[in-house]
């Protein structure tokens, strides 16, 4: 049964308020088709009557996987390829040059989903900066899902999954066979701190940081949220800082907070100066 119009106004504004993301007025489909999961397990029988219990007072935990299923996940290895190697290339250089006496390194991989993207974060700098290997090296991973992170701290990956974005060479050398599925190597995942964040929502306590990958996650938002997000943002990340966006992402018209990088289509950005 198709989600009445009231129902969904009332869902729309509910993830807008908890997730600063927008429900187009046509994604009705979208939502009962994630709730349904959900209200089939409790023995519901309609979306109707799970948006009644959402609306009149239901556990926390059960407002929060109603919020957790309308996020998107889509992430895979090495992403767009171009970010990787303008982090390698470009970006690593610089900040240990800048970071060379103090020898550390902070890296804020947001939104992180099922945990692709900071993991191969991990395996760019072992890959190429051994260097690094005593140097403080800390890489954040966070994601608004904290469903989807118990499978990012875990590392195992589908055929699929690996298949995506991984070469067979980086999968012999990262990961072991396990049944039908991948296993990660326990030294990147221990690289790795995980944590639910809110992006709308207050912030764990981080220290500063040398790069953050905020890809692929602001396009769902509208521009009130993405603007306080650049604000933060633009406090968090170090004046010598990097950020990446998505490729097709920009800061247009969201805040004098930061600059494009002219290299290739990395959506990289340093930050403007207070």
């Amino acid at each position: 049964m198709a989600i009445s119009q009231a129902d969904f106004d009332f869902v729309a504004a509910l993830v807008h308020r908890r997730l600063g993301i927008r429900l187009e007025p046509d994604k009705g489909y979208l939502v009962e088709s994630r709730f349904r999961r959900i209200y089939e397990r409790l023995g519901l029988r309609t979306v109707g009557e799970f948006v009644d219990r959402l609306r009149t007072g239901s556990p926390d935990a059960l407002l929060t996987e109603a919020m957790e299923s309308l996020t998107t996940n889509e992430t895979y290895f090495f992403r767009d390829g171009t970010p990787f190697d303008v982090l390698r290339d470009k970006v690593m250089p610089r900040v240990m040059e800048t970071k060379r006496q103090e020898r550390s390194l902070n890296i804020w991989s947001a939104a992180c989903a099922t945990g692709q993207e900071p993991y191969s974060i991990a395996m760019t700098l072992r890959e190429g900066f051994p260097q690094l290997s005593d140097w403080n090296v800390q890489i954040f991973a966070t994601d608004v899902a904290g469903s989807v992170l118990d499978k990012a701290r875990a590392g195992l990956f589908t055929q699929s999954e690996a298949n995506r974005g991984l070469t067979p060479a980086m999968l012999q050398k990262y990961f072991s066979r396990e049944e039908q599925a991948w296993r990660l190597r326990e030294d990147i995942r221990r690289s790795v701190k995980f944590w639910p964040v809110n992006l709308c929502l207050e912030w764990p306590v981080f220290p500063r940081m040398d790069v953050i990958f905020l890809r692929n996650v602001l396009i769902y938002m509208d521009e009130a949220a993405k603007r306080s997000i650049f604000a933060r943002v633009h406090k968090l990340l170090r004046p010598d800082g990097f950020l990446f966006l998505g490729a097709a992402e920009s800061t247009f018209n969201l805040g004098d907070f930061f600059r494009r990088c002219e290299w290739e289509v990395s959506g990289c950005f340093r930050p403007v100066a207070a």
